[in-house]
């Protein structure tokens, strides 16, 4: 079986990211630093090389920062969506990620019959929550 999973680089706030997005999916968090795995630039050493975070749902989300040298184009090519039909553990995450976040389509009920919002957090990720009676 393969598992595809969201891989995202952060510029500096990999930390931040991931510890927000453990708020609001809960889960096991992983770091590994820069300089744990014996990058010799010191401006590179506190940087988050790796990190995962498993949740209970069974999400796993991976990112890390962007070291200095390397393109970084902030939220332009990833969304990541949550989707099902448990109602009330979605509509749960969509309002923990609308703190700070701007939201491009308020989470209601659309002409298709799903529950549905779309937002760009304050890490300029952009995500989409839908809720569907039939999963």
């Amino acid at each position: 079986m393969a598992i595809l999973n969201p891989y995202i680089s952060f510029k500096d706030t990999a930390r931040d990211a991931m510890e927000f997005y453990q708020s609001v999916l809960g889960g096991e968090l992983f770091f590994a630093k820069f300089g744990d795995m014996g990058d010799p630039d010191a401006a590179n050493a506190e940087g988050i090389m790796h990190s995962s975070l498993q949740t209970p749902s069974g999400f796993t989300l991976f990112a890390s920062d962007t070291p200095d040298g390397m393109d970084y184009n902030p939220g332009t090519n990833i969304a990541i969506s949550l989707s099902g039909s448990e109602s009330e553990e979605l509509k749960g995450y969509w309002d923990k990620l609308s703190d700070g976040a701007t939201v491009t389509v308020p989470y209601a009920k659309q002409m298709w019959g799903d529950e549905f919002g779309m937002l760009i957090d304050k890490f300029g990720i952009s995500w989409m929550v839908n809720v569907s009676p039939q999963g």
